[in-house]
């Protein structure tokens, strides 16, 4: 498939935009001159300051628009959309996280649910009375819709009906609903399975950054399953490369008529969870100028998670002419030379 860079006539909606996949989209779209819209909350799930700084960034650039608006909140919604006319709608808004959902379920239907649905409708919506149609629909899925799934590697032609957590089951969720509105209303939508998404400015709650915070408090790390765990970690200018080759190319009409698809995006390379940590330990130190050993403390595997994460991304290859390539030590390093900075690690 040809790729169709960015088109800057068009004006592309990034809910979740001081989100950390959120951010880096816009900036690219902004770079290249393209209208941007975003849309946030702006929750405290975590430090709302990494947020405030993410939308600071964004806001030098003079295409760039803010509303703190809630996706949940359907008549604020409905006024975006109406208001903006946007043809390309990324859907980035949702409530992250395996174990927080556990704890506190109501945000994930609030968000994910209620959320999403709402994004649904102001697409199918988009159509009414010759207004200007949103043309593709992309959606944030996750790499734990597979569960418990222990084939390797994972293949969006694989079963993902047995989910292990309320995160994944809403994520699967939106898989379901969206192609339900593409079947109805003919709304070309595209769903992107991520796997554990990395690198600077990246959320407080991923393993690595809590890693970090942890390593430089000199607390110990809580390793999971004793280590034993395999994750298909992904740079963010990785996400971000391929979903901009998505962006202008909606899905055709499968054989049932349909124009919905799922990709993976992954590196397509698990890595051993302790390799993962030494490697982190060794950019640290080299970011920190000192050396970096973390006190680790070994615990057995937590509820809702899963043993490894690996994706196939051969489809995404075929179709785009992309393949993830940042290795583990590359983008661990960005990451660690950027915490230093930001953070005035001495």
């Amino acid at each position: 498939m040809t790729y169709k860079k960015p088109n800057p006539n068009k004006t592309y909606l990034i809910t979740g935009a001081a989100g950390f996949i959120g951010y880096y989209l816009s900036r690219n779209l902004l770079e290249k001159g393209c209208r941007v819209v975003g849309i946030d909350n702006m929750n405290d799930y975590y430090d709302v300051r990494l947020k405030e700084k993410r939308l600071e960034l964004l806001s030098d650039y003079d295409e760039f628009t803010f509303l703190k608006v809630d996706i949940s909140d359907k008549q604020a919604l409905d006024e975006v959309f109406e208001k903006y006319q946007p043809e390309i709608v990324v859907n980035l808004a949702a409530q992250a996280g395996v174990r927080y959902s556990i704890t506190n379920p109501d945000a994930y239907i609030h968000s994910n649910l209620i959320g999403f649905y709402n994004i649904l409708e102001c697409c199918r919506h988009s159509y009414d009375e010759g207004n200007t149609a949103v043309e593709h629909l992309l959606y944030a899925s996750s790499s734990s819709v597979y569960g418990a799934n222990r084939k390797t590697p994972y293949s969006v032609e694989d079963k993902t009906d047995d989910p292990v957590s309320l995160y994944a089951a809403t994520k699967k969720s939106n898989e379901l609903l969206a192609r339900s509105y593409s079947h109805l209303y003919n709304i070309p939508a595209t769903g992107l399975r991520f796997f554990t998404v990395y690198g600077p400015m990246g959320r407080p709650d991923m393993a690595y950054y809590g890693f970090t915070q942890k390593i430089f408090a000199g607390e110990p790390i809580k390793i999971f399953n004793h280590g034993d765990m395999k994750r298909d970690f992904t740079y963010v200018d990785d996400i971000v490369g391929s979903m901009e080759r998505m962006l202008n190319q909606p899905p055709p009409a499968d054989e049932h008529g349909v124009p919905h698809k799922v990709y993976n995006i992954g590196n397509s390379h698990p890595e051993q969870l302790m390799y993962f940590i030494e490697t982190l330990e060794k950019a640290l130190s080299k970011a920190a100028g000192r050396e970096i050993v973390a006190k680790k403390e070994f615990l057995p595997m937590q509820p809702g998670d899963v043993y490894a994460t690996f994706a196939d991304t051969e489809p995404l290859e075929k179709a785009f002419g992309f393949k993830p390539s940042t290795s583990i030590e590359d983008g661990l390093q960005r990451f660690a030379d950027w915490y230093c900075e930001y953070y005035d690690v001495k």
